[in-house]
């Protein structure tokens, strides 16, 4: 009886996850303007969903995090890498890899991204020269939580000694470095050009105190 009771639950619990899965991925409505932050207060950032994998938009470029403190006695340290240990270690255990760096790249697909179908709106507006749709409202809620859990990550990955004084902020850096086609993997004069070209986006610094 206590095993029935055990199996009942567990296959209830797991309807529930798919179920707010499933929700998360459909399409604006009223429901989801009002539920989602809910919904994503619970997928993320282990369980964030999108489809940036499949057709007809893959993902096709590089996105990370580098990140500055700026110690209590107001110097500020130098950029330092958030993403690549964690990527370069997943990338080095095919059949075992550590989930790890899915706290980066999850949270960094979430700050850049937001709902498909306003996304596919808003490139057909700026094809046309047009002013491009605002963010809706659970696009800015999963943004902004999206940089507050990156900000938090981003201090636990401060360098040994970088701040003797103490950590006052932290201010993030995002990049996007487009590699070259897979027909030119192997021209040094490509893969130059595709590093020239990397794009960077700052943002605010971020107070300490308020990420705890």
């Amino acid at each position: 009886m206590a095993r029935r009771a055990v199996l009942l639950v567990g296959a209830a619990l797991l309807g529930l996850h798919f179920a707010i899965a499933a929700f998360s991925q459909m399409p604006i409505t009223p429901l989801k303007l009002r539920y989602f932050p809910r919904a994503a207060a619970y997928l993320e950032p282990y369980f964030a969903q999108n489809w940036m994998l499949f057709a007809p938009d893959p993902l096709s470029d590089d996105r990370g995090v580098l990140a500055r403190a700026r110690c209590a006695d107001r110097t500020e340290t130098p950029y330092y890498d958030v993403t690549s240990r964690y990527i370069q270690s997943a990338q080095s255990s095919r059949f075992f890899p550590s989930r790890m760096s899915r706290l980066v790249t999850g949270n960094v697909q979430q700050l850049t991204g937001g709902d498909p179908v306003l996304s596919r709106l808003r490139e057909a507006e700026k094809a046309k020269k047009k002013k491009p749709l605002p963010l809706m409202p659970q696009e800015k809620t999963s943004q902004e939580e999206a940089r507050r859990f990156l900000a938090r990550y981003a201090l636990t990955q401060l360098p040994t000694g970088a701040c003797p004084s103490g950590v006052d902020g932290v201010r993030l850096r995002m990049y996007v470095h487009t590699p070259p086609p897979w027909s030119k993997r192997n021209d040094r004069s490509a893969e130059a050009a595709a590093a020239a070209a990397i794009e960077t986006f700052d943002f605010d610094w971020t107070n300490a105190g308020d990420l705890r």
